[in-house]
């Protein structure tokens, strides 16, 4: 009888156990969850990351935590806004704060020419010097006879002898050679519902895309709009450099898909949409060309010709690197035969002592030198002024 009463608790016990077995797990899913999700906020209010379960984890009573889910945006906040374009300077006045620059890469052709001038005597020999001296800064051989000769007949009649006096003569003889007169006013005002179209042409190695991109850039200073195009389609850099130019200043460029396209079409397309848009100026940047290639000179005639049938060309620009001196000047007059050249720009004025060849292009094409180029920055470009010019020469 004992074993019997033995084997019913031992069943009773067992009955008992499987019970609370299968009592278990629910109560995992009920208070156990909520002990988890008291331990979640905890660690968001410490700050810390919030984890994920699994059903299978809650039941086993584990956690895996997953990556953190991005944080949303604060309510209200706003996008960030596209970078704003850029607001540059005006031109006006930029060649007398660039003064300084000029004067001291320009000093050394002024200080010997004041010396000289200066000297207790001006003999033959003195003369002849200062004559080598302008032929060395580019002036030319038959300008630098003439600024000697007719400075040798004022110190005749007037007889300057002190520095002052000699300046004056000086410097007034050189203006007189620039002239001061000439109209170098660019061209870019709208006329008759139409842009004005300004073409840039030159060497490469001259600076001239460069040019193009801080001529934009003035002329968006100076309040007007701008819509560039990048003819030069056998380089890709040079159109990614145009573009990059005027995205800086929210100027559209229009450019080829391909490298190698025609560039006539290229600069027909830049006016085309530019007479669309209503922009002021139209500003065409052409491929760097050797002046001694004789289809590529024709291929830039073409470009004009091609612009010509919607428009006027209102400026044709000549890039001429100032420290190339007299093979500048050859450039220049190839260029001049082929587009008709209505002003020059010299750059890198402000790396050479050579600043005759300003006399020299004006002369020999008849053509005025418009802008300078007086360093790397974006704003270097400067309307070129000769009195600020012959003051930053004679130092």
């Amino acid at each position: 009888m004992a074993y019997i009463i033995l084997i019913v608790v031992i069943a009773v016990l067992a009955v008992v156990s499987a019970g609370l077995l299968l009592v278990r797990p629910r109560l995992g899913r009920g208070a156990g969850t909520r002990t988890l999700e008291r331990g979640r906020a905890e660690q968001s209010g410490a700050g810390g990351a919030t984890g994920t379960l699994t059903r299978g984890d809650e039941a086993a009573g584990a956690g895996t935590a997953a990556p953190p889910a991005p944080p949303a945006p604060p309510e209200g906040e706003l996008e960030t806004p596209a970078a704003v374009a850029e607001k540059p300077p005006p031109s006006a006045g930029r060649m007398t704060r660039l003064r300084a620059r000029l004067a001291r890469s320009q000093s050394s052709v002024g200080s010997v020419l004041l010396g000289l001038l200066s000297s207790g005597r001006l003999d033959d020999e003195t003369w002849e010097e200062i004559e080598d001296v302008l032929i060395t800064a580019d002036v030319g051989v038959s300008t630098a006879r003439q600024i000697v000769e007719d400075l040798r007949t004022q110190v005749k009649v007037e007889g300057a002898r002190t520095p002052a006096e000699v300046r004056a003569m000086l410097r007034a003889e050189l203006l007189s050679q620039i002239g001061e007169d000439g109209n170098r006013q660019l061209r870019t005002r709208p006329h008759g519902g139409m842009p004005a179209v300004v073409l840039v042409v030159g060497v490469n190695g001259t600076g001239k895309t460069t040019t193009a991109g801080k001529l934009a850039r003035s002329l968006v200073g100076d309040g007007e709009t701008v819509l560039l195009g990048a003819a030069d389609t056998f380089r890709a850099a040079a159109a990614d450099q145009l573009q990059t130019w005027g995205e800086r200043v929210g100027a559209e460029t229009v450019r080829a898909d391909k490298e190698g396209a025609d560039p006539a079409s290229v600069a027909f397309e830049a006016v085309r949409k530019g007479i669309e848009a209503e922009v002021d100026v139209v500003l065409i940047d052409t491929a760097g060309r050797l002046h001694t290639k004789t289809g590529l000179m024709d291929e830039l005639g073409k470009v004009k010709r091609v612009i010509e049938k919607r428009t006027g060309v209102d400026e044709v620009l000549l890039v001429l690197d100032a420290t190339t001196g007299q093979n500048g000047l050859r450039q220049a007059r190839v260029f001049a035969e082929v587009v008709d050249v209505t002003g020059i720009v010299l750059t890198k004025l402000d790396g050479t002592a050579k600043g005759g060849i300003v006399i020299t292009v004006q002369r020999e094409l008849g053509v005025p030198v418009k802008l300078v180029g007086l360093g790397e920055g974006p704003d270097d470009l400067a309307p070129f002024d000769p009195a600020t010019f012959v003051d930053a020469l004679l130092g």
